[in-house]
């Protein structure tokens, strides 16, 4: 059982509220969910492959370490230690470059430029099997590959509108905040 904190549509925190996991979240709240993306200084994105024995999207490309943010924990702290669990990379600070709202989740979206030894990424047991530094233009070209469509999204908004904020719709023509406040190297 995880315990989350309930926010409301504009991600503000609803006091005293929290919401059990498993089970539904309320009609009219959201939990916070944080992808952090990974560039390093050189200019190369870290993706990660799920591992297979995961029940959604085996074997697959995630462009992003993320996760839930639990009980008391702020949007950054909570992509700070999933950054630190999926990827062993600890960053002191992160940039935040969007925001979107789904059905009943808010997710808030961070870069973490690093300096990192490459060869120091850490896979998470169960959670991850495999990864790769590749370069923006690598990036972009396996956009159709990268498992989640939010980060699909993402990524082809980020270079082809720029930073400025808007509302956009998905795929689907579900319509979300995007905010960018940061530029990639």
């Amino acid at each position: 059982m995880e315990l989350w904190d309930a926010y409301d549509e504009n991600f503000r925190l609803v006091p005293g509220v929290t919401i059990t996991r498993p089970g539904p979240v309320p009609e009219g709240l959201f939990h916070l969910f944080c992808d952090i993306l990974v560039q390093h200084r050189d200019g190369d994105f870290l993706l990660m492959r799920r591992d297979e024995s995961k029940y959604f999207f085996p074997g697959m490309w995630e462009a992003t370490a993320g996760g839930s943010a639990i009980h008391g924990e702020t949007p950054l702290a909570c992509a700070i230690r999933e950054l630190r669990e999926e990827t062993g990379i600890k960053a002191e600070s992160l940039s935040e470059i969007g925001r979107l709202k789904n059905r009943d989740t808010l997710f808030v979206q961070y870069l973490c430029v690093t300096d990192c030894d490459k060869d120091s990424v850490m896979l998470q047991e169960g959670e991850t099997s495999a990864y790769k530094w590749v370069s923006r233009a690598e990036l972009l070209a396996m956009k159709s590959e990268i498992v989640l469509e939010r980060i699909q999204f993402f990524i082809e908004e980020w270079w082809h509108e720029g930073p400025e904020q808007k509302p956009v719709e998905n795929a689907e023509g579900k319509a979300f905040r995007l905010l960018n406040r940061a530029r990639f190297l």
